[in-house]
């Protein structure tokens, strides 16, 4: 557990503003581009953002560091307020699972350590090869695959932490990922778990006050 998590984590207990405008610059872009894969819709994720962010502000004790890094809990936090905003809208829930489902597993990725990500991220993105990695690199081809099956394993576990992924949705995409690394097929089965860059935050003056 990051040391720096739970030092933002107890400065926000605490009440010091400064706390919040640093958790909203860290964490903003992670929110928004989340909450905006969920809704397809720029306005309703830019609320949602502010929304996520009040939440934390008005209740800081919501996180503990068992429930995992701040990142993933925010993460979690944003994608079950986005599955819901969404379903208050539509009514097909193939398309919800769908939409949630690709979300989780983008997060899931993204959220990985950087070894970790840029072993499978590439590997599933372009069709690379345990082989491919491993040149890519710079490493072994038995750390390669150690990265890459610990990678999934995480994200697997991050998937599952997901509440409100639909079952059926958030197995078939922790598959899609497993079967595209270990065949080095292209990405077509991840639809949506692709790592991307994240989009640019909410503007500073969205920001939530205390």
């Amino acid at each position: 557990m990051s040391s720096s998590d739970e030092r933002l984590a107890l400065r926000l207990v605490r009440g010091e503003e400064t706390a919040l405008g640093e958790l909203y610059d860290r964490f903003a872009p992670l929110v928004h581009g989340l909450a905006l894969r969920v809704l397809d819709d720029q306005d309703a994720a830019e609320q949602l953002t502010r929304d996520v962010f009040a939440q934390v502000w008005t209740d800081p004790d919501r996180w503990h560091p068992e429930q995992g890094t701040l990142r993933s809990w925010l993460g979690r936090l944003t994608h079950r307020g986005a599955v819901a905003r969404l379903r208050e809208g539509c009514g097909d829930e193939h398309e919800i699972a769908a939409r949630s489902a690709a979300a989780g597993a983008h997060h899931a990725v993204a959220s990985l350590p950087d070894p970790l990500r840029e072993a499978i991220a590439p590997g599933h993105h372009e069709g690379r090869t345990y082989r491919d990695t491993a040149r890519r690199l710079g490493i072994g081809e038995s750390a390669a695959k150690h990265r890459m099956r610990l990678g999934l394993q995480l994200v697997a576990g991050e998937l599952a932490a997901s509440h409100d992924v639909a079952r059926d949705g958030r197995h078939g995409a922790v598959r899609g990922v497993r079967g595209a690394v270990r065949t080095g097929s292209h990405a077509d089965a991840l639809d949506g778990a692709r790592p991307e860059p994240v989009p640019e935050p909410v503007p500073a003056a969205g920001r939530p006050g205390p």
